[in-house]
C-alpha cells in the first residue's frame, strides 16, 4: 500500500475529501442529485513555519480538522435537508442586489460564530468526558485506601470503558448508521486507489472499509497515549495539580498521537501494524458497509481534489483507459498496463 495523502470525513448524506490545498464536499440531495462543493483549504492558524514542527503540527491539525469537519457537517446538513422554501424565495426576490449581499454577509458572519462556538463546546465536552471525568471517577477508589498508582490504573479502564461504550452506543443509532456507511465509503475509496486499483464503484465496493489513518484510530490512540503519560502524575502530591495537569497535557497527547498515526499510515512494518490493530478493530463500530450510490458520492468527492489516474500511473505503473462520449454511448480509448 502506498499513501496517497488523501484525508476525508463522512458528513450528512455525503463525503468530504481533502488533498493538499483543496477539499471537496459531495452530498446526495433529496432529489437524488449529487451536490458538489470545492474550496481552497487554509489553515485557521496561518502558515508560520513553527506550526509544522513535530508535536505542534499534530495539535494544529487536530483543531483545524475539527473546524473544517464541523463546517462541512453543517453545510451537508443544510444540503441534505434542502427543500424548496417558497416563502424564503419570495422574500429574497423582493430584495435588491445590495440587500441580498448584506443579508448574505450577515448570514456568513453568524455561521462563522456558530461554527467556532460549536467547535469550542465540542472540545470542552470531549476533554471533560474522556480526560477529566475518568480520573475523577477513579479517584473515588482512594476512599477505599487505593494508592495513586492504582487510581491511575483504574482511570485507564474507566477511560477505555467510556470511549468504547460511547462508540458502541452511537453505532446503534439509525441516523448515525447512515453516516457510518458513508464513512465506510470514504475508507473504501482511499484503500482502492492506495492499492493500485482504478476508482470504479465495483473496485471500491470490494475494498476494505478499514484504514490506518482513520480518525477513530487517532482517537483511540489518544486514549492509549494519555493513559501512558498520565502515570507521570503518580508522584504529584496534590489532587488539583494532578487533575489540571491532565488538562494541560491534552495538546501533548494529541501531538504525539498525530505523529504516531501518520507514521503508522505510511509504514507497513510489524510494529506499525501492531499499533494499528486496536484502532482498526474500533473501526468495525465506526464504519459500515456502504451502498453503491454512497460510493458514487465518495468517488465524486475524491475526483474533485485528486488526480487518481496520474497517481496510479506514477506509483503503480497502471495506465487507466480514458472514456469519451460518442453518439452511441461511452467508448474507451488508450491502454491499461497492470
Amino acid at each position: 500500500m502506498k499513501s496517497s495523502n488523501i484525508g476525508g470525513q463522512a458528513v450528512m448524506e455525503g463525503i468530504m475529501m481533502r488533498h493538499k490545498d483543496k477539499y471537496a464536499i459531495a452530498v446526495r440531495r433529496p432529489d437524488n442529485e449529487i451536490e458538489l462543493k470545492v474550496e481552497d483549504y487554509r489553515c485557521i492558524f496561518g502558515n508560520a513555519g513553527f506550526l509544522k514542527w513535530p508535536i505542534i503540527r499534530g495539535v494544529v491539525s487536530f483543531v483545524d480538522s475539527l473546524v473544517v469537519g464541523t463546517k462541512c457537517l453543517m453545510y451537508s446538513a443544510e444540503i441534505a435537508g434542502d427543500e424548496e422554501d417558497e416563502e424564503e424565495t419570495t422574500r429574497n426576490a423582493a430584495l435588491t442586489e445590495e440587500e441580498l449581499a448584506a443579508k448574505k454577509q450577515k448570514e456568513d458572519k453568524q455561521f462563522k460564530w456558530l461554527l467556532y462556538i460549536t467547535v469550542a463546546i465540542s472540545i470542552v465536552i470531549s476533554i471533560a468526558a474522556f480526560m477529566l471525568l475518568p480520573y475523577a471517577l477513579a479517584s473515588l477508589a482512594r476512599k477505599a485506601g487505593a494508592s495513586e498508582f492504582l487510581v491511575t490504573v483504574l482511570e485507564a479502564f474507566v477511560k477505555l470503558f467510556l470511549f468504547m461504550g460511547y462508540m458502541l452506543l452511537i453505532s446503534r443509532m439509525k441516523d448515525i448508521q447512515r453516516t457510518f456507511m458513508y464513512h465506510g465509503a470514504e475508507h473504501k475509496c482511499i484503500n482502492c486507489v492506495e492499492h493500485g486499483l482504478p476508482l470504479t464503484v465495483e473496485n471500491v465496493m470490494a475494498s476494505s472499509r478499514q484504514h490506518k489513518r482513520c480518525g477513530t484510530s487517532f482517537l483511540f490512540l489518544v486514549m492509549l497515549v494519555s493513559i501512558v503519560l498520565h502515570f507521570v502524575f503518580v508522584l504529584v502530591p496534590f489532587y488539583w495539580v494532578r487533575l489540571f495537569g491532565r488538562l494541560l497535557m491534552v495538546p501533548v497527547v494529541a501531538g504525539i498521537s498525530f505523529e504516531m498515526i501518520q507514521w503508522a499510515g505510511r509504514s507497513d512494518n510489524k510494529i506499525a501494524c501492531i499499533l494499528s490493530k486496536p484502532g482498526l478493530a474500533m473501526q468495525k463500530l465506526s464504519t459500515k458497509e456502504p451502498t453503491a450510490d454512497m460510493v458514487e458520492v465518495a468517488i465524486k468527492s475524491v475526483e474533485a481534489v485528486f488526480d487518481w489516474k496520474a497517481y496510479l500511473k506514477e506509483e503503480f505503473g497502471v495506465e487507466v483507459k480514458e472514456e469519451k462520449e460518442t453518439e452511441t454511448g461511452t467508448e474507451e480509448t488508450g491502454n491499461e498496463n497492470i
